[in-house]
């Protein structure tokens, strides 16, 4: 039963990728002239806190059959309203951007769940749409933020290896993995994931649950933008689409279906950190920037054709006619294919 779990893509796939990283984060040594100092260690977390609550955003709405393309719109918007509102206090920042990414989760939620509308064009609108509000309210210029007592804390080394926002991330991904394992909550987030009718005929109280969760995305996203301009004392009106391709790659990473239902908050973690030993190895080996980028379209792609649904039952359907008609071990392996 353990090795049929961990056959399993929520857990191969995340375990798989952190295991390949780990691998070669630990061979720096071997193919560059640096040593692997702990502020390498520190600085994978660091990068890990700065897209972590971003994939988790996301990887929430995905496990749910929705895709929230809105979640780098409100990671600007958040920071924004952190920095322009916490000069004096960060406590009023951060509860600024937090009910600006509710709110927003609000409204994309209703629209969604209430008209039966697909997410990524109401979500693709929606981060059109904050990132010029963004713009306007910093007219278009990078706003600085003159507290540098939370500047220095948020980053500050705890235990060598950590920050309090590293550890801030690291505790929520720890509660979402609470949540979805031990809550009715994460079982009916998954199962209008797998089939949204179903999950209604049992009495899943869908559009509710579809509005929490955008909800819940768009105030992780505000927190982690908030957190990020905390951090470097300044607040960005445009971060570009990077902070979504890489978000996406760690959902991915992490064992998330494209076709929802599938996923958990650890698998999640893992994809996120593989993301953040790659971008560390990148940075410690001195290697080109595209190296990346083509790593992850590589991989994507491998993803995304491993994941297609019609791709799977051909290949099944293939080693079915493979084997021998008469072999009783074929014939029970068939039964429980299409079982």
């Amino acid at each position: 039963m353990r090795s049929r779990s961990l056959r399993r893509p929520e857990t191969l796939v995340p375990l798989s990728s952190v295991a390949i990283m780990v691998v070669a984060f630990a061979l720096i040594p071997a193919y560059t002239d640096s040593a692997i100092a702990p502020f390498d260690v520190y600085n994978t977390f660091q990068i890990f806190a700065r897209l972590g609550l971003l994939a988790l955003a996301l990887g929430l709405t995905m496990i749910a059959g929705e895709f929230d393309l809105s979640v780098v719109g409100t990671y600007a918007l958040g920071g924004m309203l952190a920095v322009q509102t916490g000069q004096e206090h960060w406590v009023y920042g951060l509860l600024a951007a937090l009910a600006a990414g509710a709110v927003i989760g609000l409204v994309q939620g209703g629209v969604i769940a209430g008209l039966k509308l697909p997410s990524m064009p109401v979500t693709l609108a929606t981060y059109i749409t904050l990132l010029g509000l963004t713009s306007a309210l910093s007219g278009g210029l990078t706003k600085t933020y003159s507290n540098a007592s939370v500047t220095l804390w948020v980053d500050q080394t705890v235990l060598t290896f950590f920050s309090p926002r590293s550890l801030l991330t690291l505790g929520l991904f720890l509660l979402a993995a609470v949540v979805l394992s031990f809550t009715r909550w994460g079982r009916e987030l998954r199962a209008i994931g797998g089939d949204r009718r179903a999950s209604q005929v049992a009495g899943v109280r869908v559009d509710r649950l579809i509005v929490g969760t955008f909800m819940l995305s768009g105030m992780l996203s505000a927190l982690g933008g908030s957190l990020l301009s905390f951090s470097l004392g300044s607040a960005n009106p445009d971060p570009g689409v990077q902070p979504l391709i890489v978000a996406a790659a760690a959902a991915l990473l992490g064992g998330l279906s494209l076709a929802g239902g599938r996923g958990n908050a650890l698998g999640l973690l893992g994809g996120i950190m593989a993301v953040a030993l790659l971008a560390e190895i990148v940075t410690v080996a001195a290697l080109p920037g595209y190296v990346t980028q083509l790593f992850f379209a590589g991989l994507l792609g491998v993803i995304v054709v491993i994941d297609a649904p019609d791709l799977h039952r051909a290949l099944v359907r293939q080693r079915t006619r493979l084997r021998p008609e008469g072999n009783p071990t074929s014939m029970l392996s068939r039964k429980r294919e299409l079982s």
